[in-house]
Formats: C-alpha cells, sequence, structure tokens
C-alpha cells in the first residue's frame, strides 16, 4: 500500500514555498510539484491543507484534494494493477498541468475573429448544447456559425454551458437561464442580444407542449411551449430556423398536430407586408358596405401582428375596448336600464370583456397555477379536475363561449340581432391566428378579389414550409438509432431546405464497437480519469478479427475513408471543433455554481466515466441479460434463479449494430461485453459528444428530484446529437444568403 502526502519544499527569497507531492511504495519514491507555492506560515502539515489564513484556501484545498484523490486512484484503486514510476508521474503531471492551463483564465475572453463570413445562432430549450456544439463544427467555403445565446430554466444547463462555451472555448456566448413563458422572457432576451442579428434559431419544444386549440388539456408546466419558441421566431425573424421534436408528433391526434405546427409557421408574416393587407381588407368595404365593423376588427387584428410584446399588449386592449364600446351603443336597445345593471347576461358580456382585457394578468395567473399543480404533484387525485377546469375557464376561447352563450340567451329582437352576431364574430376574429384571418377574409373577396389576396398572402407569409423531415441520427454518423422529426423554416428571402442529405449510407453506419470499445477498461463500481489501452486480440480472443474488421477509418462526419485517418473514438478524443477556437483551455469538472466560482476546478484527461456501484444480484441478472442476448429470452432464467426485475425492459448493446435511442436512464441499456450499465461518457459517445465536452454537476437523480434537477444523464439523454445537428448546419451554411 502507498502512502501519498503533501510537503513544503525550501522556501524562496519571496517567502513562498512550493508545494509538493510525493508517494512512497515498496520503499519507492516519486516526486510531482503542484507548481504551487505558499507562505509556510499558512501550511498545515498535520492536516495537508492549507489554513484558511490564505485568501485561496478554498481553491487550493480543493485542488490539493483533487490531486490526492488522483494519486491514490493510481496506486490503490487503479483498474491497472501495475504502474512504473515514470507512469505515475506523468499520468499525475498531466492533471497539474490541465490545473495550471486552465487557473489563470478569465471569462470572457473574446471569439477569436475567423478568416470567412460569420453567420449567428440562438439555442432555446438548449439542454446540454448538442445544436449549439453541431453549430459551431460546421464550416462550409469560409462561412460558420457564431453563437451568440442558449436558453434553458436549468442551472445544471447553464452550469454546461458556462464551463464549455465561456471558460473552455473562450466564447462570449450568454445564457438567458428562465422559463420562456414568463412575461418578460422576451425583453430579457433581446437586451442579452443586445440589438444582434439573428440568422438561425435551433431548439425543440417538449412535445408534451403541442395540443389542439380548444381542446381540454391536462395543463403541465410544458404546456404552450411551442407558440412561446414561435413568439421569438415572429420578434427574431431568423433567415432560418429549426425545431426538433420526437417522430410521434407525427402522428399525434391522427395527424392534427403536425397540421397545427404548419399552420402557426404559415401564420409568422413579414411585418414589412402588414400594411399592404391592411389596405386591401379596407378596400373590401365598398363591396361589403354591412360588414364594416367585422372588416375594421380583422384589420385590428391583423395589425397586432406587427408589434413586439409590450405593444401587442396594449393593440389587444385597444381591440376589446372598441368591442366594449360597440356593446355600450346597443345595450340600451335590447335591454332596459334595469335589466342591463341586474342581469346576469348583461353582467356576464360586460365582465367577459373585463377579462379579455386583463388577458396578460390571466395569463400570468395561469402559469403560476400550472407550476403550483406540477408543484404539489397534483394528478389522479380528487384535486385535478377542479384545477383543470379552473385553468380551462381562464382561458380566451371559454371567455368567448360564455359570451356568446349569455348573447344567445338574451332573446335580442330581430332588428339588432346582426349587430350582435357581430360583436361576438369580432371575439373570434380576436383569437384567430393569422392564416386563419387569412381564410376568413376570402369570405368578403369576390373572384377579382380573392386573387388579389392570393398574391399579397405569398407576399405576407415570411417563411417556407411543405412538410417536416424525419431524420435518423445514424445516418449523419452517429452510432445510434434515433429518430426525430425536423421543422425547418426557411425565410422567403432564403434558398428552401427541405430535408438534410445522409452523410453515410446504411452499410456505412457507424458502430457501437467503434464508439466505445477504447473505453472498456473500468468494472463495477470504478472511476477513471485516464485512458487506458485495450487490447482487443486478448479481450476478445476468438473474435478479435471480427472486432477489428469494425474498426475503420472515418472523415469527421462518419464517411468512411480507404487511407489513414481516424475513427470514431479517434475523434471524440482530438475533438470536432478542428482547432478553430484558439482561446481553448482543457476540460475540466465542477459540482455546481459555487464550486465554479471559487475554482474548485477537477482536471482530468478523461471525464464522466464512472461506472454505477451495483450489488451482486443486479450484476448476476445483467450478466444472465447479456448471454441470452437480450431481456425476453432471458425471463425464464432470471425467474429460475430468483432475478427477475419489475423493469419493463434492458437493451443490450450489439457491438456490430447502432444503439436504440439514448434516453436518460442508464440501467436500460446494458454494455455488449461486460455486465454494466453504462456511464455518462459511453452515452454521450453514442450522443456523438467530443470527450472534451464534460457533463457537469450530479451524474443521477431519483424521485421528484427529476422534476426539477438535471443531472448528467439527463443532460446526454435529451441532447441533439451534436453530429446531427452538424449536418443541419452544415446544409443551412451551404444555402444561406
Amino acid at each position: 500500500m502507498a502512502t501519498i502526502n503533501f510537503y513544503l519544499d525550501s522556501t524562496r527569497k519571496s517567502g513562498y514555498a512550493p508545494i509538493d507531492l510525493r508517494i512512497n511504495c515498496n520503499s519507492k519514491r516519486v516526486k510531482i510539484s503542484t507548481k504551487e507555492k505558499i507562505k509556510p506560515v499558512d501550511f498545515d502539515k498535520e492536516n495537508q491543507l492549507v489554513k484558511d489564513t490564505s485568501e485561496r484556501a478554498i481553491e487550493l484545498n480543493h485542488y490539493l484534494s483533487y490531486l490526492k484523490d488522483r494519486a491514490e486512484e493510481l496506486v490503490n484503486n487503479s483498474p491497472k494493477k501495475k504502474y512504473t514510476l515514470e507512469e505515475i508521474k506523468c499520468k499525475l503531471t498531466d492533471f497539474v498541468e490541465a490545473y495550471k492551463d486552465g487557473h489563470d483564465f478569465n471569462i470572457v475572453k473574446e471569439q477569436v475573429p475567423l478568416y470567412g463570413k460569420a453567420f449567428t445562432f440562438i439555442d432555446l430549450f438548449a439542454g446540454a448544447g448538442g445544436f449549439s456544439e453541431g453549430f459551431l463544427q460546421a464550416e462550409h467555403n469560409n462561412k460558420f456559425f457564431d453563437f451568440l445565446l442558449a436558453n434553458d430554466i436549468n442551472e445544471n444547463s447553464e452550469l454546461t454551458h458556462l464551463v464549455r462555451y465561456n471558460y473552455q472555448l473562450g466564447l462570449d456566448a450568454e445564457f438567458l437561464c428562465q422559463d420562456i413563458t414568463e412575461p418578460d422572457f422576451l425583453d430579457n432576451l433581446l437586451e442579452k442580444l443586445e440589438g444582434k442579428k439573428v440568422d438561425v434559431v435551433c431548439g425543440g419544444p417538449p412535445c408534451q407542449s403541442f395540443s389542439l386549440a380548444g381542446k381540454r388539456k391536462k395543463f403541465d408546466k410544458k404546456d404552450d411551449l411551442f407558440a412561446h419558441y414561435l413568439e421569438v421566431i415572429k420578434v427574431l425573424q431568423p433567415k432560418y430556423f429549426i425545431m426538433e421534436n420526437v417522430k410521434g408528433i407525427l402522428t399525434k391526434e391522427r395527424g392534427k398536430i403536425k397540421e397545427l405546427i404548419l399552420t402557426e409557421i404559415n401564420s409568422i408574416v413579414d411585418i414589412k407586408e402588414i400594411p399592404k393587407l391592411s389596405a386591401f381588407v379596407k378596400s373590401l368595404k365598398k363591396t361589403n358596405p354591412e360588414s364594416e365593423f367585422i372588416l375594421d376588427c380583422l384589420v385590428k387584428r391583423i395589425e397586432i401582428e406587427q408589434f413586439t410584446d409590450i405593444q401587442a399588449t396594449g393593440a389587444k386592449e385597444n381591440y376589446i375596448k372598441a368591442i366594449d364600446s360597440q356593446f355600450k351603443k346597443i345595450t340600451p336597445k335590447i335591454a332596459d336600464y334595469k335589466t342591463s345593471k341586474t342581469d346576469s347576461r348583461i353582467s356576464t358580456i360586460r365582465h367577459g370583456f373585463n377579462i379579455l382585457i386583463r388577458d396578460k394578468v390571466w395569463e400570468k395567473l395561469k402559469r403560476d397555477l400550472i407550476k403550483e399543480k406540477d408543484y404539489c404533484n397534483i394528478d389522479n387525485d380528487y384535486f385535478v379536475d377542479s384545477f383543470t377546469q379552473f385553468i380551462t375557464d381562464l382561458d380566451s376561447r371559454e371567455i368567448i363561449n360564455k359570451i356568446e352563450s349569455a348573447f344567445q340567451k338574451l332573446e335580442v329582437r330581430k332588428e339588432f340581432l346582426k349587430q350582435c352576431e357581430d360583436i361576438v364574430e369580432a371575439l373570434k376574429i380576436y383569437i384567430l391566428n393569422i392564416d386563419e384571418c387569412l381564410n376568413f377574409i376570402s369570405n368578403y373577396c369576390n373572384e377579382e378579389q380573392n386573387q388579389e389576396l392570393k398574391e399579397i398572402v405569398d407576399s405576407i407569409r415570411l417563411y417556407k414550409i411543405k412538410s417536416p423531415f424525419v431524420a435518423n441520427s445514424s445516418n449523419y454518423g452517429v452510432p445510434q438509432n434515433r429518430e426525430r422529426v425536423l421543422f425547418i423554416g426557411c425565410r422567403k428571402d432564403q434558398k428552401f431546405i427541405s430535408e438534410i442529405p445522409a452523410t453515410v449510407n446504411e452499410e456505412e453506419k457507424v458502430s457501437v464497437f467503434e464508439a466505445l470499445y477504447d473505453l472498456d477498461f473500468i468494472g463495477n463500481n470504478q472511476e477513471a480519469h485516464h485512458y487506458q489501452t485495450v487490447d482487443i486480440t486478448k479481450q476478445y480472443n476468438g473474435t478479435a478479427k471480427k472486432m477489428k474488421n469494425l474498426l475503420k477509418t472515418r472523415s469527421i462526419d462518419g464517411k468512411p475513408l480507404s487511407g489513414k485517418g481516424k475513427t470514431f473514438s479517434d475523434w471524440s478524443k482530438s475533438g470536432r471543433l478542428n482547432g478553430r477556437f484558439e482561446n481553448t483551455t482543457k476540460p475540466f469538472y465542477v459540482r455546481n455554481s459555487e464550486a465554479l466560482n471559487n475554482n474548485q476546478k477537477d482536471y482530468a484527461v478523461l471525464h464522466n466515466h464512472k461506472t454505477s456501484n451495483q450489488g451482486d444480484d443486479v450484476l448476476r441478472r445483467l450478466e444472465l441479460i447479456l448471454e441470452a442476448g437480450n431481456y425476453k429470452k432471458a425471463q425464464k432464467k432470471l425467474d429460475k434463479c430468483g432475478l427477475s426485475s419489475n423493469k419493463r425492459n434492458y437493451n443490450v448493446l450489439k457491438p456490430e449494430g447502432q444503439s436504440p435511442t439514448v434516453m436518460t436512464i442508464p440501467d436500460d441499456y446494458i454494455h455488449y461485453s461486460t455486465p454494466r450499465a453504462l456511464t455518462v461518457r459511453e452515452m454521450a459517445r453514442l450522443q456523438s459528444f467530443d470527450d472534451s465536452f464534460v457533463f457537469q454537476g450530479k451524474r443521477s437523480t431519483g424521485g421528484n428530484n427529476r422534476k426539477s434537477e438535471l443531472p448528467q444523464y439527463t443532460l446526454v439523454g435529451n441532447a441533439v446529437p451534436p453530429l446531427m445537428a452538424r449536418a443541419v448546419a452544415l446544409e443551412i451554411l451551404k444555402n444561406i444568403r
């Protein structure tokens, strides 16, 4: 057993003494300089710590503790049982050099200007940053992407972003840690962008956020995120936007959700064309004099589209006030004075207007209620129906339905009936999107006017989109069959993109073995901070030749090469950013934001490569499933051995194929050669993240914490594979003007 301690070398003229690490083992000694100095009075020899009297005590003690842990790992707990003195010194010096390399780095350096043309992008619902990573890897004909901002609601997303893009790559990309549904989100977004033009917006609103208008919702926190994503698009009006989602979105509610999404995208208008449409609608009053009020309302509704959030709120209030004014004029004609003051039907109409005018306030209240409902786990209980009903009743459509019902029960005389119907019609126009408004306008057009309207519609639609595109990440050099739907919005002044060409064909796809073989040197409950050499001949014995044949040299996007080059694992180790970022420093891990602020950084050659501590029964269960080849075939033997599980499924990885979709729970998968779950780093490899991309914070979490925490496994599982994002970015660079 080795002994490991720190000691102070002789004091220099400056009054500071170097701190050295010393390892004694079997009468042999290794000395490593930590490259740090301290005043002798500030060092506690007995406890091997820097005293609190030193202003850098927190940082230095963390560094020394981490260095000692790595030494302990090498000499006492390493998967490799024997090291030479030189190997130990070399590996520990790697940690020291990495620490010194990043120690004096100040946030934030300016991005190094590059040759060529930079296009800008932002990443919404960013999570770990799969889209961001892929976009930064893409370059074409001296064109590349400049990263402006990412957004997510989770602190660990922000921490991972800060470490990767600000500290490690030296970029000045902002992070907005805020719920996109908050009232001031757009204002804060614009403030952080500081007037910079955004060329591309990417992001994937969670699939739970899609629901049909008017349909009773379950009301969880993810409702309406899609609508808010499009609000950002309406304000920024980028040249392209990409919305990523699960394949099931195409068939959700029998395809109606897909059509709703396309309709909403088609409803994003070119603000510069609004006056032309408004003038056209006003001109229809000449041929439709009896519908002047409705046409005026259509003009007001259309013009709301040209306003940003605060201005739009005022315009909406004025819209409802105009309808309220119309009702006040007609009230004496449909009800006597006493009735108008006491009748519940009249009160319903008046109060409905008041509620609609305060729509912004009610929307905030709804959001707060939904968050509280989610926080208190209200679902499948006696509370859920009343909560759902109340939130539903606050919806503008429900308010308008009640106003319409009140009008119907008033028994209005025939000569005033149209005026009342027009008021209800005007309220329904209020909640139409632009696409629906355009269809509504056509009802007031003759054949010639309809032709003119068609021409205006063609010019007013800002984005071209025909249908969503299904992309399988394995077609882009990712060793994973992960199908996702991409909605690609192309601004009308840009070249149309309908799909993303594959970079590899079926026979060329990257295998699981190519992605993971060089990481297969750790066992149960172990953590590695260095790569170890994997001897395929020794490890796979009779199948070694077959396994070696799986290894191919490839281009960055996975295309096999005939000559020399890098394997997929080589690309993962060296990185796919092509040396673009000159400010890049060594990767590091921090436990949380406080640790980052205190400079408590853990530097290593390899990060996020730790296996879980699984009991004997679990290991035996996994071994039986691995031997059988899949969970179903192993069921009888598991039952016989008393090792059956309530778990729905285990996926045994096939070395020669691609993995199934990587999810957020590690023990859903069994390694192809070892009965264990995957490490964070292995799952990141299957997603095509570079090894230098370090996932921060906790490794995993459970129970109710899953609602608020975003640990490493979840960050990996929820991410867009960077190589697929790179293919998207590359196609945009080829076409963007």
